[in-house]
């Protein structure tokens, strides 16, 4: 009763203000221009006639009648004032009287034109009508869990072989063999000697594919198989909510090198595939051609932190309803002339050519730079009423992470490593982790003088009480595999989850200064009842990236 007595008046005094202010008879003079429009568009508007039938001009004495008996101008259409009547938005008076004036466009003055004559003006002294904003239904989060791992990597294709090389010691380091490197200062790397695609991709494909992209394909088709994920299965997956997100640091160099190789005879001579298959998203896109999966479907590339950026950005899609499977990780195959060239000539890597086994040791005071690696990790993740319908097993359950940006230097941490500290408690509160619960991380940790301390010490400034805490580095036997790191060290940490062992950190002989050990795992593997584990991977450009993963209950 009281917004339709407040109401009632004002709309009075509105529309007479409106017609007094805009309404001129014929021959009368112009009214004046609006100071917010050109002159060229004062020219077209037109001069509203409020009087059609009625005669008389709308002056004080006839303020009622004039509402109900005259057609509204356009003046109070297009007002944002009118619309809102007894609740005058922000610029309601302004835009009504011209002194915060918009520009309009044709369709604009159209919509806002008066409507046919004989229309009555009843709705003016109508109440405003009350809003009431729906609030969003609260829906439980959906979950996401971790239901098949596939991998090529230097000590094994399949993930038990890879994690029991890794739980005894071994390293996968060695000299180089697929080219002639003697000429360079850095002779060694975490290469893979034997690989077969047969059974997982046709001969034509193999042959045409970057490495990259074999073993991307690869990894992903046996993440599929160690999920149960068969063909009946398959068939009965709703492909539309089923997709592929595994990105690459590097993308097809082999490819692109040798197209610049042809070209230098003729372009004739260039592999027609050699703009495809050297982009880094085409990986994900032929998998998801492969399999026939219609869900979200690109790839990401964070230089080392990609694996990590393509995992947590996989399980947000099913959080937010957008699939119900994806396959998520990361592959690279950069260890060809140009590759090691220019990882040499950023001076990053070890040049420990008489020892290859010895070469990446994080956190030990004689490390001189990372070890190139190769291969790819694929995890499958599922919503979890899902996989629990189609009666998967699950491996661990996927909490959440984060990412921040050192915005420092393109190569270098930053030295009060603040972008770390941020990005790991972003991670914990996403996930809505304690400190407390964490207690193994697998590091990034590549071997590098100023990384490994930098992350060493955002670690001890956000677990430093966590007296349970195990650390270490798969790097230390598989090298550095760049943009499929985060992904083989993803597997890794799952697998301390399942198994209940955590891998020992090889050439850990002589730590460096600042470096207390006793929250680093040992020469030999340990025995960890995982609560929470945390993966990091930062990439060149400053990417950082957390993720977590727990026991499935």
């Amino acid at each position: 009763m009281a917004a339709s007595t407040v109401a009632s008046p004002l709309c009075t005094w509105l529309v007479a203000a409106c017609m007094s202010v805009s309404c001129e008879r014929d021959g009368a003079a112009k009214r004046p221009a609006s100071r917010g429009f050109s002159r060229r568009r004062r020219r077209r508007l037109p001069v509203p006639e409020c009087s059609r039938g009625g005669g008389g001009s709308a002056s004080s004495f006839g303020l009622v009648s004039s509402c109900l008996a005259f057609e509204p101008c356009s003046e109070f259409y297009s007002s944002r004032a009118a619309s809102s009547l007894g609740f005058f938005g922000e610029s309601g008076f302004a835009s009504l009287f011209g002194s915060r004036n918009r520009q309009m466009n044709r369709r604009q003055r159209r919509l806002n034109r008066a409507p046919g004559s004989g229309e009555v003006m009843a709705v003016a002294v109508q109440a405003a009508p009350e809003f009431v904003t729906k609030k969003k239904p609260v829906t439980k989060q959906r979950r996401v869990v971790v239901t098949g791992m596939g991998v090529v990597t230097p000590l094994g294709h399949d993930v038990d072989t890879f994690y029991n090389n890794l739980l005894e010691g071994v390293s996968g380091i060695s000299e180089i063999e697929t080219f002639d490197c003697s000429e360079f200062p850095t002779r060694i790397a975490g290469e893979i000697k034997s690989f077969s695609t047969d059974g997982w991709i046709s001969p034509k494909l193999s042959k045409r594919m970057d490495k990259f992209m074999l073993y991307m394909l690869t990894a992903g088709k046996k993440a599929l198989a160690d999920g149960g994920i068969t063909e009946d299965v398959m068939n009965e997956l709703d492909k539309t909510r089923s997709g592929v997100l595994i990105g690459s640091g590097m993308g097809g160099m082999k490819v692109f090198n040798d197209a610049i190789e042809a070209l230098r005879i003729s372009y004739r001579k260039m592999n027609p595939f050699c703009v495809p298959f050297a982009t880094t998203n085409m990986g994900s896109a032929m998998l998801a051609m492969d399999l026939g999966w219609m869900g979200p479907n690109y790839s990401i590339s964070t230089a080392c932190a990609t694996g990590n950026f393509c995992i947590l950005n996989a399980a947000n899609h099913i959080i937010r309803g957008e699939a119900d499977v994806m396959l998520c990780g990361g592959s690279d195959a950069a260890i060809i002339p140009i590759g090691l060239g220019g990882f040499v000539a950023c001076r990053a890597l070890s040049q420990r050519n008489d020892d290859p086994t010895k070469a990446s040791r994080p956190w030990d005071m004689n490390r001189d730079g990372f070890v190139m690696g190769e291969g790819a990790g694929v995890l499958l993740l599922e919503e979890l009423e899902h996989a629990k319908e189609r009666g998967a097993d699950i491996y661990a359950e996927f909490l959440g992470g984060s990412f921040t940006c050192d915005a420092h230097h393109i190569t270098e941490p930053r030295p009060d490593g603040v972008g770390i500290i941020l990005c790991i408690e972003n991670a914990l509160a996403q996930a809505g982790v304690s400190r407390e619960d964490v207690n193994y991380i697998n590091a990034h940790a590549t071997s590098t003088m100023a990384g490994d301390i930098m992350e060493y010490q955002a670690l001890t400034r956000c677990f430093g009480k966590n007296t349970e805490l195990r650390v270490n580095s798969t790097k230390s036997m598989i090298g550095h595999l760049l943009g499929a790191a985060g992904a083989v060290e993803a597997v890794a940490a799952v697998q301390a989850i399942r198994t209940g062992w955590v891998h020992p950190n090889v050439n850990l002989e002589s730590p460096a200064d600042g470096v207390d050990t006793s929250v680093l795992v040992g020469p030999t593997k340990e025995r960890v009842d995982v609560k929470v584990a945390l993966s990091n991977s930062f990439g060149f450009g400053g990417h950082n990236s957390s993720i977590l993963f727990a026991p499935y209950k």
